[in-house]
């Protein structure tokens, strides 16, 4: 019913900068939050950044100062801005989306990943 699908992974130097998108699409009457988590290799996925459909942001302490969230609620789509990436930043990340189906029940969807490395 609800389809995630997130796009801009890939590799990346030290320092440098990279864009994350994800789309959600579907049955969707509204969505409250949306959200970047991340899993790197051997470790638990753990949220990166979360906005929600008020604007309100939230940052993983490790990402503060270096990556943006921000929304586009129109088109149901969450951008991730990453800048000054750092090798410890490579993981794959996954999209989250949840929020109400126009017949009311709600819904919680991941995406299947993309991945993103860091490394010169």
């Amino acid at each position: 019913q609800v389809q995630v699908v997130e796009s801009g992974g890939g590799l990346v130097q030290p320092g440098g900068s990279l864009d994350l998108s994800c789309v959600a699409s579907g049955d969707i009457f509204r969505v409250y939050i949306m959200g970047w988590y991340r899993q790197a290799p051997g470790k638990q996925r753990i949220l990166a950044a979360s906005i929600t459909a008020d604007g309100e942001a939230v940052y993983e302490d490790s990402v503060k100062g270096r990556f943006s969230i921000s929304t586009d609620n129109a088109i149901n789509t969450v951008y991730l801005q990453m800048a000054n990436v750092k090798p410890e930043d490579t993981a794959v990340y996954y999209c989250h989306v949840a929020g109400t189906l126009n017949d009311n029940q709600s819904f919680n969807q991941w995406g299947q990943g993309t991945q993103v490395t860091v490394s010169s």
